[in-house]
């Protein structure tokens, strides 16, 4: 079985669609189940280790539908409500099933938060503050937490296997170090939360922002991934599909999208 990155979520904080919206983006993802899109999150699939990588509020409903039935650790990129509030969905796995208390890697800056936000929760997991450039070994893939620059301090996460992959959900174009980490990565997956204007220039890219990172990261793909689709200007998915269409390699993320490493 070869290892697999598989994108549980690929919405921004409100996804798609909203309750409250009824915008041309969400009238789209209502009439096509396809182009909903979840809160951001993924799952490294190493057969024997499962990694998930951000819990969102929609967990639960990610890990039915893509029939995960276990994990192994949990990386956390950076303490927003939006990659961490599903953290609750693992306790009655780990109460019932599992018998012994997860690893949850998180930022060192958000340890604290956890501990008053989860007390409930310290039986079933167990945080360790995970360190930029640390390489944790997993065997058939490592993973490496990068500095990403957003409002807060977030992680990147590098994840070498056969194939090289580089998951910035959250960033503003990347530090100088970082860029030079990725540099010729296989796949950049990286976030695309704007189409117009850029209402948050210093924690997030639009979409054609996003194109420009990868091209200068020199990716093999770039995925467009944290979409937000109705900030700022509301787009389709079949109208932001024929505006990337030009640029060769560039593609759009989907919930449930499988990549092989």
């Amino acid at each position: 079985m070869a290892a697999t990155f598989k994108l549980l979520g690929t919405g921004a904080g409100p996804g798609v669609p909203s309750f409250y919206c009824n915008c041309i983006a969400c009238q789209e993802a209502r009439e096509n189940p396809h182009f909903s899109r979840t809160r951001s999150g993924a799952i490294l699939d190493l057969g024997e280790k499962k990694i998930l990588i951000d819990a969102s509020p929609d967990l639960r409903h990610q890990l039915l539908r893509e029939k995960i039935g276990e994990l192994s650790c949990i990386f956390v990129t950076h303490w927003h409500y939006d990659h961490f509030g599903g953290l609750g969905e693992v306790e009655f796995y780990v109460r019932l099933v599992r018998h012994e208390p997860l690893t949850l890697y998180l930022p060192p800056s958000a340890v604290e938060e956890y501990r008053a936000a989860f007390p409930h929760l310290q039986d079933v997991l167990v945080p360790e503050p995970w360190q930029f450039g640390r390489s944790y070994d997993f065997g058939r893939a490592t993973l490496t937490p990068l500095p990403a620059n957003h409002s807060i301090e977030t992680a990147g996460i590098l994840v070498v296997g056969k194939k090289s992959l580089a998951y910035f959900t959250d960033t503003c174009g990347l530090p100088a170090e970082t860029l030079q980490r990725v540099q010729g990565v296989d796949i950049l997956i990286c976030d695309a939360t704007f189409h117009g204007e850029n209402w948050y220039p210093h924690s997030h890219m639009s979409v054609e922002q996003a194109i420009a990172l990868g091209r200068a990261t020199e990716a093999g793909k770039t995925i467009l991934t944290h979409l937000a689709m109705h900030y700022s200007q509301a787009v389709t998915v079949r109208q932001l599909e024929q505006e990337i269409a030009s640029y060769p390699g560039v593609s759009l993320a989907f919930d449930g999208l499988e990549l092989e490493l």
